[in-house]
């Protein structure tokens, strides 16, 4: 029996119940006074699915209020659907592919799919590399950048910097260029002191890295990939997948956005199944992440709908 065949998949006060189960674990909270021992459920055929009374403010509320999904009018039940098809397409899912699966407009599911995006973001400090762990540090590049002719080498293009923790995590962000001065703060501040680093023999890395436990070089200008431990596949392997979901799926993203499919990409990769964690877990993490956070139309979007950040199929 397919997933998509559970109740929160199709009916609506199915799909609000497991949402209050996920950000509700202890029973619901007032979002406006912080109530979390008396409330009301108000039922009737006119009600909402999940409207409450607060027994203290007497105000009413939902589960939705203060999360990413708050005044969408998008039904849940299909956001359980859009959040189902985007974290478990491992190369992505299209606006446009959501749009007809969907069957809503392509405007809607193009903010849907953003406000996923903005979901999965979990802005983690913690340091990668602990107990001596090994980090592998590597840039690319992708797109254009607006105004830029397409010419020879990278400086059109966007740069995005990775740090791949062997067998653990990814994190990635997009940086103005790979310039010393830029790349190394990154490095520093995100890799335990106890991690040893892998790079390839860029310059910016050269000789600058001796305050970890070991930085390996591999010489890539020389035709070396692999000198015992010491590579960077595998975060050349992390932006091998990262190329084909943007090339083949999404076809173009603006530097506005950048950020976000980075963030979705990342999350998949650390919630991927060789980490124990299944479909039906990985949506669960991205629901946790709706909390707190708001993410409005015209924040997201560009300055006009024919400019939008996906040119995708």
């Amino acid at each position: 029996m397919s997933v998509l065949s559970a109740p929160h998949f199709h009916d609506e006060f199915a799909a609000i119940a497991r949402l209050e189960n996920i950000l509700w674990p202890s029973g619901p909270v007032c979002p406006h006074c912080g109530e979390s021992h008396k409330s009301y459920e108000i039922k009737g055929k006119s009600a909402r699915p999940g409207l409450r009374t607060c027994g203290k403010c007497r105000k009413q509320f939902t589960v939705k209020i203060g999360t990413l999904f708050e005044d969408s009018h998008v039904p849940m039940y299909k956001w359980w659907q859009a959040v189902h098809l985007l974290v478990s397409s491992k190369k992505g899912i299209s606006s446009h592919q959501l749009h007809r699966t969907l069957q809503v407009t392509y405007k809607t599911a193009w903010f849907m799919s953003h406000r996923i995006r903005e979901a999965m973001r979990s802005g983690e400090l913690a340091p990668m590399g602990i107990k001596g762990k090994i980090v592998e540090v590597d840039e690319t590049f992708i797109g254009r950048k607006k105004g830029q002719p397409k010419r020879r080498g990278t400086g059109h293009k966007h740069a995005v910097l990775s740090l791949v923790e062997r067998g653990g995590e990814v994190r990635s962000v997009h940086v103005s260029d790979i310039k010393t001065k830029t790349v190394l703060p990154i490095v520093n501040a995100n890799i335990d002191r106890e991690a040893r680093v892998m790079t390839d023999d860029a310059l910016q890395y050269y000789e600058k890295l001796g305050h970890f436990a070991g930085h390996g070089v591999v010489n890539h200008s020389a035709g070396e990939y692999v000198r015992g431990d010491v590579h960077t596949n595998t975060v050349e392997s992390y932006f091998a997948l990262f190329k084909r979901g943007m090339r083949g799926v999404y076809q173009h993203c603006s530097e506005k956005h950048l950020h976000r499919y980075l963030a979705e990409f990342d999350f998949r990769y650390n919630s991927r199944a060789a980490l124990g964690v299944g479909d039906e877990q990985r949506a669960i993490k991205a629901l946790k992440g709706v909390k707190g956070k708001r993410l409005t139309y015209r924040d997201s979007s560009p300055t006009s709908i024919g400019n939008q950040s996906e040119r995708d199929v």
